[in-house]
């Protein structure tokens, strides 16, 4: 089988160095191509250094996005064309999607949250829908999906890379963070998604918070122009990292995670680091999940940001992700059946 992986955003290379592995070991064929935007990239070519990488970063404003997205499609297409894919595979990468479909390619996308706009063409398209069981059904028709084009897996996406072993070696001590200190991870924003419009004060609240308790806050920036920021608010007490950053070793090192996005603290709380979730958007279904397992605090409002214990229970451990209805044995079978 010939398989065409598409990689629209730095989360996604993880998620697909599993996929793309096993699918290799099984004889398959596998195209790989990234949109060269922020980090995605320079991730992907750590693992995979012929990766065909195209695109830009995401412009502001709706219309500049749509030409983005065109141009990308055009180059996508050109890209596809001589290999000859039997099945397109993302993480719902509109371009690929779209070009995928001019090229008469069936389309499996996975997709996690039910509040992106972009749903609406994303699950259109698609031949098949791969996502959570706590996706809701509602969510689904809304954006076009049908009941028989949905599969469902169990848990959460991140749970088929974060159980991968971490290289040896902690991340807390090669960026200097002192064994007396509590280490407060921090992930900030991401600032211009089409999801995220919204400023989130919590921020700040979580700085005044990691000072007041002597604690050293370690600074996952999304952007050069985020880590540029940042760094100009120089202190012995905040360390601002600079990619490639073996994230999982560092989550492990943490005292607590804190989020303002959704990729990242779900892999905290899959770890069963303490993980709070201050994202400033409309919240998922899956994080809600993880908030009944005990996994995941979500915070609204700097009050309850002060309100919690400091610092937080001991870690609760990886979740348990030995199951043949996990993700990566649904999106293999999804494969299976539409190529």
């Amino acid at each position: 089988m010939r398989i065409w992986i598409d990689l629209a955003n730095a989360p996604h290379v993880r998620f697909f160095e599993p996929v793309e592995r096993h699918l290799r070991a099984d004889g398959h064929e596998v195209l790989l191509t990234a949109r060269d935007h922020r980090e995605t990239a320079v991730l992907a070519r750590e693992i995979w250094p012929d990766v065909v990488a195209d695109g830009g970063s995401s412009p502001n404003g709706t219309l500049s996005k749509g030409f983005m997205l065109a141009r990308r499609v055009v180059h996508l297409t050109r890209r596809a064309r001589a290999f000859r894919p039997q099945v397109a595979l993302s993480h719902n990468s509109y371009a690929q999607i779209v070009a995928a479909r001019v090229l008469g390619v069936p389309v499996v996308t996975a997709m996690d949250y039910e509040h992106q706009p972009a749903n609406h063409l994303a699950f259109r398209l698609a031949s098949r829908i791969v996502v959570p069981e706590a996706f809701p059904e509602a969510d689904l028709a809304r954006f076009g999906a049908t009941t028989r084009r949905v599969r469902r897996y169990a848990g959460v996406k991140e749970e088929l890379y974060m159980s991968e072993p971490s290289p040896p070696g902690s991340e807390r001590a090669r960026l200097g963070v002192a064994d007396d200190r509590p280490c407060v991870v921090l992930r900030l924003p991401p600032e211009g998604a089409i999801y995220h419009r919204v400023d989130n004060s919590l921020v700040e609240e979580v700085v005044r918070l990691a000072r007041a308790h002597r604690a050293t806050l370690v600074v996952l920036a999304r952007s050069s122009e985020q880590r540029s920021a940042w760094r100009r608010r120089s202190a012995p007490d905040l360390i601002v990292v600079e990619p490639p950053v073996d994230t999982r070793s560092l989550l492990l090192d943490a005292d607590l995670f804190v989020g303002a996005g959704g990729t990242m603290t779900r892999e905290a709380a899959v770890l069963g680091v303490p993980t709070w979730s201050i994202f400033a958007g409309r919240g998922a279904a899956v994080d809600a999940w993880l908030s009944e397992q005990g996994r995941l605090v979500r915070i609204g409002s700097a009050e309850q940001l002060r309100s919690l214990p400091f610092p937080p229970p001991e870690h609760l451990g990886p979740l348990d992700v030995d199951r043949p209805d996990g993700p990566m044995a649904v999106l293999l079978s999804t494969l299976e059946e539409v190529a």
